[in-house]
């Protein structure tokens, strides 16, 4: 399917009339359960005309999440692919409208049957519509909102969960102005022409990651976006030969995973210029790699959805440093701290807490003045991460303060996975951590002891929080264990775990 910027925006203003229709009043939030498609850009914007928080509702959640993130958030509409419909009804907290989507009419025609044989087995009916309130997205009957609502630079414009979603969620507020401001730092930064580049969009619009440098960003330079909902390396090839993107946000996994195919099936066209890879630290190897089979300037940078999310990337000349995030983007201070402190300012070369200030940086978390004030000081983002800084102003993670581990650029905070084990009635105690991973960048490994007097297996653990957890917080690995090490305080001791998974190599 082919959509024009003025078709797009037609849409828009169609979505923003259904919502008021739909009881939508300035403020309220309004879920999108979608991958990339055409849908998620143009509802995403008529959320924003009628004055609405769009809420960011991932098809990797499973429904206690989705119910979850609906519930701290009141969200009260939700639009929806019509294949995730019962993650939405399976939700404790039913919205009150549901609009379903579809991609069967832009698929290939060999590939709609099977579409529709999949949503038939897992909804019943061909139709998703069967309960009250549901209906679906037809933009065509409704016109065009002629005046958006008025907001300003500050008001709330998109709310994400960052991991915590077990129990209360803690969901990052990003403004309109943050939003902006990154798309304006990247397009700036990348210097793209304007109305004459392509990005090439496969990273999820439902992370901040992908919304800012495969939408936003490429909508703010004019640039043709070329989507697909999945990734898969046999059509990202197509994609590459037949539309010719200039340019390539990706992950680790994605270059690592294309040059496996490029190995056999060559590109013939090479018209990427710019790779910016982010979500986990990127092989060298992988890079040099990449540039090889395509001819293209891959560059690493970093973010996170706190600061909308990027703060960092690497000069797309030939002054990139290997190894490390580049340097600031345009407007973006950064500063490595003594992290026990917090504010005295190391000298380069120096590790210590990496703080980011910046008009990308988040308003805080929603409703949770507490967690806001944990990380924000006087206009500072403490990132939670170690990094230094060199004598030019390069900047180099080192490690993490915080447990946060990181799968294919998802955020997992172990405590959702542990809270999800000790529901098993056989688990008396558990710790998890992340380990290095070379498809996924880490992945998540749990270690499990027993309530004395029962068993359960690991394939029982596993098919256990397959109804849980979303797929990227799966552990890939279930060790069963007498005991875990903890200090004299009682604390486990993450850090031996992690090292006695490696050196098993329980995940390769």
């Amino acid at each position: 399917q082919s959509r024009t910027y003025a078709e797009w925006w037609d849409d828009a203003r169609r979505a923003a009339t259904l919502l008021r229709e739909s009881g939508v009043k300035p403020g309220d939030r309004v879920g999108l359960l979608l991958p990339n498609c055409p849908e998620y850009i143009s509802v995403l914007h008529g959320i924003w005309l009628a004055g609405g928080v769009a809420v960011s509702l991932s098809p990797l959640m499973v429904s206690s999440e989705v119910s979850s993130l609906l519930e701290a958030t009141d969200c009260r509409v939700v639009v929806a692919l019509d294949m995730l419909a019962p993650v939405v009804r399976g939700a404790d907290r039913q919205p009150d409208r549901v609009f379903y989507t579809t991609l069967c009419d832009r698929l290939p025609y060999w590939q709609r049957l099977p579409y529709l044989a999949a949503r038939c087995v897992r909804l019943g009916p061909t139709s998703p519509i069967g309960r009250s309130g549901e209906q679906w997205l037809d933009l065509a009957r409704h016109e065009p909102m002629a005046e958006p609502v008025p907001v300003t630079g500050g008001d709330p414009a998109y709310v994400l969960p960052t991991g915590g979603t077990t129990g209360r969620p803690k969901a990052v507020t990003l403004t309109h102005a943050n939003l902006l401001a990154n798309a304006r730092q990247l397009e700036s930064w990348c210097g793209t022409r304007h109305g004459r580049d392509a990005v090439l969009a496969i990273l999820p619009f439902f992370h901040a990651y992908g919304l800012s440098t495969c939408g936003l960003s490429a909508i703010a330079s004019a640039a043709t976006i070329v989507m697909h909902h999945r990734f898969v390396p046999r059509i990202v090839h197509r994609l590459l030969e037949k539309y010719e993107p200039t340019i390539f946000p990706a992950v680790p996994r994605v270059l690592s995973a294309m040059n496996e195919y490029f190995r056999t099936k060559p590109v013939r066209r090479r018209a990427v210029q710019y790779v910016v890879s982010g979500g986990a630290s990127l092989d060298q190897s992988i890079a040099e790699e990449f540039e090889s089979h395509t001819g293209a300037r891959v560059v690493e940078g970093y973010g996170l959805s706190e600061a909308s999310p990027v703060t960092h990337t690497g000069p797309l000349d030939d002054t990139a440093r290997p190894g490390t995030i580049g340097l600031p983007l345009p407007g973006t201070d950064a500063r490595v701290v003594d992290p026990e402190t917090g504010t005295r300012t190391l000298a380069a070369g120096e590790v210590g807490e990496l703080l980011v200030r910046g008009p990308q940086v988040m308003a805080g978390y929603w409703n949770d003045p507490a967690a806001t004030d944990a990380v924000l000081h006087d206009g500072w983002l403490h990132t939670g991460d170690l990094a230094t800084m060199d004598e030019d102003g390069f900047f180099r993670i080192v490690d993490r303060i915080k447990d946060l581990v990181i799968v294919n650029g998802f955020n997992v905070h172990p405590s959702d996975v542990e809270s999800a084990l000790r529901e098993h009635a056989s688990v008396e105690d558990c710790a998890v951590v992340g380990v290095p991973d070379e498809r996924t960048g880490e992945a998540v490994q749990a270690y499990v002891v027993l309530t004395p007097g029962l068993s359960a297996s690991k394939s029982e653990l596993h098919t256990f929080l397959r109804e849980r957890l979303s797929k990227h917080k799966r552990p890939s690995s279930i060790e069963i264990v007498d005991d875990l090490p903890r200090n004299f305080l009682g604390k486990v001791l993450r850090r031996e775990l992690r090292e006695a998974a490696l050196e098993r190599g329980a995940v390769r």
